[in-house]
């Protein structure tokens, strides 16, 4: 069952299109990464999501309790870290010493440089992101939306969070995060997207290529052939880039016509 779902979102600045018809729909448990180039309206897909800002068109469903860190988060404040949490697990209805507790919890776990007493406003991108993400995580949300999570974070607290997002969603927690690559979006989603131009589509599995370069013997139709993805003819040799499934058999097919087979390399 999808706890939020977007049917024909549409955004609009001006006379610009940011999304154009986003079809998605976030089942309980999944881990949803959505891949896209900066100025692609990551952030302004992730931010309707969040219920922070209204579609101009289409139909947003689903009313979970959503965690939510922004691109930027807003750190530029007095408070110190562990206030800052405590104050907002209050308005979230945990009690002072729950909300105490689960802040500590979380900025240990992160690591926070300077201890849970450092204020806001001195701490670096990198701890201002933690206290982000400690933030989001604080109620127990039924829907977490990251919005380019990792930014900012040392290697230990990436792959702290990489464990945190495993770990809620296998919890039930519904996920969506952004991401600019390809590898980081395929290793943790349930679910991959990409956006481009406005427009939602899957993320298609990569497909592993290698290269392998020809001589002499009879003539084939190279590009006939399954698992031929290209093929670049020289002066004296052909290129071909195969899948590395279909290597072998084209290997063995070229040995057959009496070609020379003068190279074979991954892309």
């Amino acid at each position: 069952m999808a706890v939020r779902e977007l049917s024909g979102v549409t955004k609009r600045h001006g006379a610009r299109s940011v999304l154009r018809g986003v079809d998605l729909d976030v089942p309980a448990g999944a881990a949803v990464g959505i891949l896209g180039a900066n100025g692609s309206g990551k952030s302004t897909l992730l931010r309707i999501l969040a219920g922070i800002s209204r579609p101009s068109g289409g139909t947003v469903s689903g009313r979970p309790r959503i965690g939510y860190v922004p691109d930027r988060f807003p750190a530029r404040q007095r408070m110190s870290a562990r206030a800052y949490l405590r104050h907002l697990g209050r308005i979230g209805g945990l009690s002072t010493v729950d909300a105490t507790a689960r802040a500590d919890g979380w900025l240990d776990r992160f690591a926070l440089a300077g201890g849970p007493d450092t204020p806001l406003r001195d701490l670096s991108k990198g701890n201002a992101q933690k206290v982000g993400i400690a933030q989001a995580l604080l109620c127990d949300p039924e829907l977490l939306v990251l919005d380019e999570p990792w930014s900012g974070l040392d290697p230990d607290s990436r792959g702290v969070l990489t464990e945190v997002i495993g770990e809620v969603a296998a919890a039930g927690t519904a996920v969506v995060f952004t991401d600019h690559r390809p590898e980081a979006v395929r290793a943790l989603a349930t679910r991959s997207h990409r956006l481009a131009d406005g427009r939602l589509e899957p993320l298609e599995a990569e497909v592993e290529t290698c290269r392998i370069v020809l001589c002499d013997g009879e003539s084939v139709d190279w590009a006939a052939q399954p698992g031929v993805q290209a093929v670049r003819p020289g002066h004296l040799d052909v290129t071909l880039v195969v899948t590395v499934e279909a290597r072998e058999s084209l290997l063995l097919k070229a040995i057959q016509q009496g070609c020379a087979v003068l190279s074979v390399a991954s892309r």
